[in-house]
């Protein structure tokens, strides 16, 4: 697969949950009432604006070529928290866990040299 088609596949991998997260971005920094209530509950109530602010931010520098990597492993981690909180609070499927396998995907995809060790990666 060449770098070109390479690269195009991971965005449309990567459109979905970026997508998702965007939506969620959104509805945190306008205070949906739903998510608010939801949120408060676990005592993350004040936090809200700064969450929405750290998702944009992370998926303007994952969706920018030269940052690609800083956006991913700021994804990961803020989705990684995500899906510890959601599993504390009961949560049978995850669904920050879905999105964080498809970041993991597009990023593989992309650039195999977060996944693979030097001595086997063949970056095809």
């Amino acid at each position: 697969m060449t770098s070109k088609t390479k690269n195009i596949v991971s965005i449309v991998v990567g459109a979905l949950p970026a997508a998702m997260v965007l939506m969620s971005a959104i509805m945190k920094l306008t205070a949906n009432p739903e998510l608010v209530a939801s949120m408060s509950k676990g005592g993350f109530g004040p936090y809200i604006p700064v969450f929405g602010t750290i998702e944009i931010i992370s998926l303007i520098l994952f969706f920018i070529p030269k940052t690609k990597k800083l956006g991913f492993y700021l994804l990961c981690s803020y989705l990684g928290g995500a899906c510890a909180v959601e599993l504390s609070m009961g949560s049978h499927m995850p669904v920050s866990a879905i999105l964080l396998a498809g970041f993991w995907i597009s990023m593989f995809i992309n650039d195999k040299t977060n996944f693979l060790p030097a001595s086997t990666n063949t970056n095809n």
